[in-house]
Order: structure tokens, then sequence, then C-alpha cells
């Protein structure tokens, strides 16, 4: 009976993963839509991305802190320090703030499809900016695979038919943002070695990107919306807007809890090529060519070969771990940094 409950377990535990990743997909492919349409619709009338990601924010920051404090529903962990939220903390939620920022910026200029392709790119700026901060080690194997994926993505734009470098600008700031963030993350989890459930991250860091987009909004966005007087804006159309990204961002950190970050990049991948083809069907503004998907499909295949590449390279890890750990009952300082590195 123990035997069968054990094997139930494992199923069970797959099919729950399955439905976080399932969740995860769904909401970020509905939340750039979403976005997209509050942004560039007429109806809504709010093209303010600076102004949207900061009700994002302080809407998160504040649902988390009821959440918690006032109906205890929810708890926060234990082991936030000044020094930790100064070191990791803070970096987590200016580049989350500079990611949702440029990145909703980037969708005023190009179609929601070309900006899907162009952060194809982003296992190149994470690998580059790991070599950077030395959590990863540069190889002739590794050089190749991102000049594929910076292939693809070059076909992929140069089959666009209406380009506006301004939005590519703002999307690769977004993507030089995002794994930013993820390096910070890694750095976080490895080094720090403290781990945060979904709500106590989101508790932390949402206040903290709030405050860093607060800045940049009074001197470039809140002019604009003086001087039109758009302030009168939908609230139950902006509400629902920000609980959808509430709950994206705490699906990604359940995501990640679950599985692990190499996974959320795969489900990323697969939300990717969603966004890509429903963006055509959705959007006026959307038109796909054969350049666009042939190069796609290329940056997507040595995004692939990088997810493969990855997850070899942590279970080897992982597997020399168990067997320093096994042959020393007795960890020593330089076994303890090998596996923390």
């Amino acid at each position: 009976m123990a035997d069968q409950n054990h094997s139930v377990s494992p199923v069970r535990d797959g099919m729950l993963t399955y439905c976080y990743l399932l969740l995860y997909i769904a909401l970020s492919s509905g939340q750039i839509f979403f976005n997209k349409w509050v942004l560039s619709s007429k109806e809504i009338n709010f093209p303010y991305p600076l102004g949207l990601t900061l009700l994002h924010m302080i809407f998160s920051s504040v649902l988390c802190f009821v959440l918690t404090k006032v109906l205890k529903i929810l708890k926060v962990e234990e082991g936030m320090t000044l020094e930790i939220y100064t070191t990791s903390v803070i970096p987590i939620g200016a580049m989350f703030a500079m990611t949702l920022w440029l990145g909703n910026t980037a969708y005023l200029y190009i179609s929601v499809a070309f900006a899907q392709m162009l952060k194809a790119v982003m296992p190149v700026a994470v690998f580059i900016l790991g070599v950077a901060a030395g959590l990863e080690v540069m190889s002739m194997r590794m050089l190749l695979i991102m000049s594929v994926i910076s292939f693809g993505v070059l076909v992929a734009s140069y089959g666009e038919i209406n380009i506006n470098w301004i939005g590519v600008v703002y999307q690769m700031g977004g993507v030089v943002g995002e794994a930013l963030r993820l390096i910070f993350m890694e750095i976080f989890v490895r080094r720090k070695g403290l781990k945060l459930n979904p709500i106590s991250m989101m508790y932390y860091v949402s206040p903290c990107s709030a405050l860093c987009l607060l800045v940049p909004w009074i001197f470039l966005e809140k002019p604009k919306m003086d001087a039109q007087g758009t302030w009168n804006f939908q609230p139950l159309v902006l509400t629902l807007n920000s609980m959808c990204t509430f709950a994206l961002n705490l699906s990604v950190f359940l995501v990640i809890q679950h599985t692990s970050a190499l996974t959320i990049r795969v489900a990323g991948v697969v939300k990717d090529w969603v966004v890509v083809l429903l963006s055509a069907i959705l959007f006026a503004d959307t038109k796909l060519t054969l350049i666009n998907i042939f190069g796609y499909a290329i940056a997507i295949g040595g995004v692939a070969a990088y997810n493969n590449f990855k997850l070899k390279k942590e279970a080897t890890r992982a597997a020399s771990s168990d067997n320093s750990s096994s042959s020393s009952p007795i960890p020593t300082a330089s076994s303890s940094a090998k596996a923390s590195s």
C-alpha cells in the first residue's frame, strides 16, 4: 500500500507541474494581448506603458500586503535582512520594473509577433551577462549556439515588413533587463541561500519595482496625462488588467519553485509560438512573412539547443554534488563552495 502511494505521488506532482505550466502559458499569452489592447485601443485610450506598469506594481504591493498582513491568509517567510534586501531584492525589483516598462513601451511601436521574435535573443543576453558575472563559462559549443540564435533573430528582423527601430531598441532594452533579473535571481538563490515562496517574493519585490517606476513616471508620463486629461481612465478594465498581471507574476514564481528556471524558459518558448501565431489573427498590425517564420524557427532551434545544454549541465552538476557528499560525510569548505558555484 505504501508503495502504491509512493508511485501515485510522482504522478500527482507531475500533473501539478503541468497544470502550473499551462496556467503560466495561458496567463502570459493572455496578458500580452491584454496589455497590447489597453495601450493601443482607441476605446480604452491609455497609451501610457510606464503608468500601466506602475499601476500593476502598486496593485501587486497592496494585494500582497492585504493577503499577508491584514487577512493573514498567506504568510511571508522570515529571513529577510537589510543586507539581502539592498544587495539582492532592490536589483531584482529594479530590473523587473525595467523589463516590464520597456517591454510594454515596445508594443506602441512594433507588432506583438515581432516583439516575441526579438525576445528569442534572451538566452544570448543571459549567457553573456552570466559569463561576466562568473556564473557561466565560455565554450565553442555555447558560442555556436549563441550565433545560431542571433542569426535567426536577424533573419526574422530582415523579414519584418514594418520595422520600427525605436520599438526594437525598447524591446532589446527589455530583454537586457530580464536577463539581468534572471542573473540576480540566480545569485539571490545560489549565493545568498534564501529561498522565498511566491507570495513572499512578490511582497518584497513589488514595492521596490513600484518605487523604481514612480520617478520616471512623474517626469515622463504624468505631464502628458495632466495635459490630455486622461486621468478618467476605465477603472474596471485597468483593475482586471492588474489582477491578471498579479496572477501571471505569481505563476512565474510558482513554476520556478516547483520546477526550475530552465523549465520556465522552455514554457516561454511554447508561449512565444502561441503569441506569434495568435497575434497574426487578432491584430491588424501583425503581418507575418515566410522570412519571419524561417528566421524565428532558426532562433527557436538555437534556444532549444541552449536549453538542452543547460539541462545536461545541471544534471551533471547535481550528480557530482551527490557523489562528493556521499564520499565525504563531513563537507569541507571547498566542497561547499563547489556545490554553491
